[in-house]
């Protein structure tokens, strides 16, 4: 229960829900024990009238009378014992009206919960967990933890009413009778602690299995096109089936388990009613107790068999719940490496930039991707960086926009350390395009403002005709409310890239960075860009992170990057004098011998 401690918070905001469920519970268990009281009475007053019946057979008009009179009597039983059970279902209504709807508020603030807590974590946690594993706590593990704060805490609640009330009612008849009927119920005590500690076990590698199973669909969806050109359709249902194989055997083995309550229960339950018609007959007998008495203990034995039960499939969603819980905490007790320091403001900025000395290692490889590495860049300084593979060029992207933080030294813009800067404040004044272009399964235009929700739809249009996508959308038959597909996959790959860059745009940003945003459009719509690019950025800082050399773009500085440290650095002209790196890919890209490496 520890794990599930967590979900106290909810509990104390839904009190209210919980506080009026648990009167409805108890009122409705208070009607429906006052019918067997109701039975009680028509036995014993059947059977305290039957001998003045007999007494009076040979007097026919006495007879009918009494009859007549009887049956009125049984006719207001029957009518109160029906208003009773009417009552008790209405509470019942009411009862299920508050505690189940409780537990879907409860459902709906942990997966919001959940999410905006993913949404602040930083990109190393993304790396180190799988995305269908992410999935499964957030829908398989809140649904299990909704039985627990719903059913299982609503029939946890009418259990413990129901019996306290029964038992209070039948030891104030019999309290030797009462001990008889409840004998076995210890015993099924015992079989429920030791059976749920298996049931514990085993939900958890369900639960693991389950995320698995998730993950692997979810990467088979997003990767079906590489599946299908290598023709590895079989392979990856091999894949899917072996996994699924393991979760089917698993959750066979916790059915197998959980079938050990229906006939544990069923078996402790008709005990109890042997000993007491057994037991109860006997005190009848002796005169201890009345028929109507006897009658009313069976009603109480039979109203307690749900709820003893119900013992065993509470117990069930309270383990797997636990369980549940204890992954979601995992996550949840996970700190963002990144967040706001202490102290952090918003600043408005001009677009000055300096690495001092930094240095840094992916957490999640070892790999250090940037080493002591300075550069300095003034506001509205146009920058390119060239470098080979894994040079670090993204790398420095990501440090400033503070998806990461460097080990060493300190990244700086006007001045102020990043760590001073809200991580709002700083991704808001800049756009960022990155290499690998994502896309939402949303309208082009919704894609567009995607940063700048409240666009119009002719800023939306200026966007697209600066990065040279305009065109292309209003070829579509729908324009600019044509929906793209998980990814975009409906688009091209140069489509999706320029209407990333038109994303960024829009913002009207004064720093943008671009990681190799152009690799996938030809020449002459890369020719056009860069001129759109050239004009729009005239007062912008701007970085160019690419592996093609942008002749017709004046850059203020380029450098070039390998192993994560500066090794050119100058204009187009200081480079080519150098002839290093950046002269010999210029002239392999002049005879059109072009790079095929990107990062």
């Amino acid at each position: 229960m520890k794990h599930l401690a967590a979900l106290n918070k909810y509990f104390i905001k839904y009190k209210w829900y919980m506080t009026l469920g648990m009167l409805f519970t108890a009122i409705s268990i208070v009607f429906s024990v006052f019918q067997p009281i109701m039975v009680r009475q028509i036995f014993d007053l059947l059977a305290k009238n039957l001998d003045s019946y007999r007494m009076i057979s040979d007097m026919a008009s006495l007879k009918s009378a009494f009859r007549a009179d009887f049956s009125k009597v049984l006719a207001f039983y029957g009518i109160t014992i029906l208003l009773f059970a009417l009552l008790s279902g209405f509470f019942m209504f009411l009862q299920r009206q508050t505690l189940i709807v409780m537990s879907r508020h409860i459902e709906f603030d942990l997966k919001n919960e959940i999410y905006q807590h993913y949404q602040v974590l930083d990109l190393n946690f993304f790396k180190m967990h799988r995305t269908g594993d992410m999935m499964s706590r957030i829908t398989e593990d809140v649904s299990r933890v909704r039985m627990y704060v719903g059913p299982a805490l609503m029939y946890s609640t009418r259990t413990i009413i129901m019996v306290v009330i029964i038992v209070y009612l039948m030891v104030k008849v019999n309290p030797l009778l009462t001990l008889y009927t409840l004998s076995p119920l210890p015993l099924l005590a015992v079989t429920i602690y030791y059976v749920n500690r298996i049931i514990h076990r085993k939900s958890e590698r369900i639960q693991a299995q389950l995320s698995n199973i998730t993950s692997i669909a979810q990467e088979s969806y997003s990767g079906i096109r590489v599946i299908k050109s290598y023709v590895q359709e079989d392979a990856s249902a091999r894949h899917f089936e072996e996994a699924s194989e393991e979760y089917k055997q698993s959750s066979i083995s916790l059915a197998k388990t959980d079938a050990l309550y229906q006939p544990s229960m069923a078996l402790m339950i008709g005990l109890s009613v042997i000993l007491t018609i057994f037991v109860g007959g006997m005190q009848v007998i002796k005169g201890n107790i009345t028929v109507g008495n006897l009658a009313e203990f069976v009603i109480y034995v039979n109203m307690l068999t749900f709820p003893f039960f119900s013992i065993g499939w509470v117990a069930s969603m309270i383990q797997r719940a636990a369980a549940s819980q204890q992954r979601i905490n995992e996550f949840l007790q996970v700190k963002p490496a990144i967040k706001d320091e202490p102290g952090a403001q918003s600043v408005k900025i001009a677009g000055a930039i300096r690495f001092e000395n930094v240095t840094f290692t992916y957490p999640h490889t070892g790999i250090t991707a940037i080493k002591d590495f300075n550069l300095d860049i003034l506001p509205g300084q146009k920058v390119a960086v060239i470098g080979r593979t894994g040079s670090g060029k993204s790398t420095m992207a990501q440090l400033l926009i503070r998806m990461y933080d460097p080990q060493e030294g300190r990244v700086l813009l006007d001045g102020h350390n990043l760590r001073e800067i809200t991580l709002e404040s700083l991704r808001s004044q800049i756009s960022y395009v990155p290499q690998d272009v994502f896309l939402f399964s949303d309208s082009i235009t919704n894609n567009i403002r995607f940063g700048t929700p409240s666009a119009d739809q002719e800023v939306v249009q200026t966007a697209a005709r600066q990065a040279s996508v305009e065109k292309d959308i209003l070829n579509f038959k729908e324009g600019f409310d044509t929906m793209i597909g998980e990814r975009g996959v409906t688009l091209s790959g140069g489509q999706k890239q320029r209407i990333s860059i038109a994303r960024a745009l829009i913002k009207n940003p004064d720093i943008l960075l671009f990681d190799d945003c152009l690799s996938a459009v030809d020449a002459r719509t890369e020719k056009e860009i860069i001129g759109n690019l050239y004009a729009y950025l005239k007062d912008k800082t701007a970085i160019i992170i690419t592996h093609r050399i942008f002749a017709l773009f004046e850059f203020d500085k380029i450098i070039v990057l390998d192993e994560g440290r500066i090794v050119e650095e100058g204009t187009h002209g200081d480079l080519l004098s150098l002839n290093g790196y950046y002269a010999e890919l210029y002239a392999r890209q002049q005879s059109g011998e072009e790079e095929s490496v990107s990062e």
